[in-house]
């Protein structure tokens, strides 16, 4: 019985689609990854991608996010969560490329931490997010005219999620905003309402609504009816000046299509099941599955308490499969159980486009001096983007 199968989860068709078991050239966007590559399970295919890894040496180095497959992360220098891998791309200013294994706006920061010299590489240009993909540049800023007009935007400071594009970090930091993770959001949120009068500020949350509700509400102490959702294919976001005016939280009408799959049904699914269970999600999991959750904590929360729970403990897991996948595995032979939060497939889809074959041709094109899907922000971007992270940096 492989893993999946151990975890009560069983990949369908349409996932071993996304998880590239088949191809759609239509879908690359401009990636050029050569078909006579053999599959990723061939020994060959791991021969080729050490030989150029050990060509390139001190010059590459490889990030690889939690959520990434195995054959992937057995190349990664360093793993962790997108802003811990972008301050690690930062902190190695010897490297001239950094070859970032997770998706697009996660290299997108890399490059923008990063000096000029160095240059910042996605395997599969098609690993984007669908989360950033929910709130464009043009559509926050016709946000904050909305704002503007049902004059609230003055007493308004925006917060963005780490899992946002580079325009959207740089909106924030043009203004007075800051960006935050899922570690240190409560922080971000506290930081954001002392720029105001006290009981006179709001905040703009982007582009994730749950993580915005959810620390609003549990970390915060703040009530269902203070948070409004903004929603940006309706007009002036679905909401009256009255509901802009009267809200505490403004929260942009986007979510994780990985961790927005986990239901109130899941969790008691898995208590009538798995007597004795813990629960444990992220916190962009819906607010009525993080309040039946018994636990509540980032990709690295989740790594740490699962590493300091007792032999024998059962754990159900909310996030996506790749990790959950990982960490049952590590701690089986400590006797603790790991399961998957819910019984049907949940990989990263995009996450998952950067698979072996990719990796393979960006180390051997690097190493042959051809420099591939480098991912580069724009100066005034940058600038704007990089005030917004540096406000997250200097958080108590």
């Amino acid at each position: 019985m492989n893993t999946a199968q151990t975890l009560g989860v069983e990949p369908t068709p349409l996932a071993l689609l996304l998880l590239g078991r088949d191809a759609d050239p239509a879908s690359e966007r401009g990636v050029d990854c050569p078909g006579d590559l053999p599959a990723a399970s061939d020994p060959d295919l791991v021969e080729r991608a050490r030989a150029a890894k050990a060509r390139l040496g001190d010059r590459v180095f490889v990030l690889g996010h939690h959520y990434q497959r195995d054959e992937v992360i057995q190349f990664a220098d360093v793993t962790g969560d997108s802003f811990k891998l972008a301050r690690d791309a930062a902190a190695r200013p010897e490297a001239e490329y950094i070859v970032f294994c997770g998706v697009h706006f996660m290299a997108e920061s890399a490059d923008i931490l990063t000096s000029d010299a160095q240059r910042v590489v996605l395997p599969d240009l098609a690993a984007g997010c669908s989360m950033a993909d929910m709130a464009t540049g043009e559509q926050v800023a016709e946000a904050w005219d909305v704002l503007t007009e049902a004059g609230v935007a003055a007493d308004t400071v925006p917060v963005t999620y780490m899992n946002s594009s580079a325009d959207i970090k740089a909106f924030t930091g043009r203004h007075g905003g800051t960006v935050c993770t899922s570690s240190n959001a409560r922080r971000a949120l506290e930081w954001a309402f002392a720029q105001r009068p006290e009981g006179a500020g709001r905040v703009l949350f982007l582009p994730d609504q749950h993580l915005g509700r959810n620390t609003a509400v549990r970390d915060l102490g703040m009530s269902l009816d203070d948070c409004v959702v903004y929603n940006p294919h309706r007009p002036n976001g679905g909401l009256t000046a009255d509901q802009l005016r009267n809200a505490r939280m403004i929260l942009w009408r986007g979510h994780c299509s990985v961790h927005g799959r986990f239901s109130l049904d899941s969790v008691n699914e898995v208590r009538a099941r798995i007597p004795g269970v813990q629960v444990l999600v992220h916190p962009e999991c819906k607010h009525e599955v993080v309040s039946a959750a018994d636990h509540v904590g980032s990709t690295e929360h989740i790594i740490r308490m699962l590493d300091a729970a007792p032999a024998g403990s059962k754990w159900a897991i909310g996030t996506e499969l790749n990790l959950v996948r990982r960490l049952a595995d590590r701690y089986a032979p400590e006797g603790k159980e790991i399961v998957f939060l819910d019984r049907t497939v949940c990989f990263c889809s995009t996450m998952n486009r950067i698979d072996l074959p990719h990796l393979v041709w960006a180390l051997e094109s690097l190493a042959d001096g051809r420099v591939v899907n480098r991912i580069q922000v724009d100066t005034e971007t940058e600038r704007y983007a990089k005030v917004a992270l540096e406000r997250m940096l200097a958080l108590p």
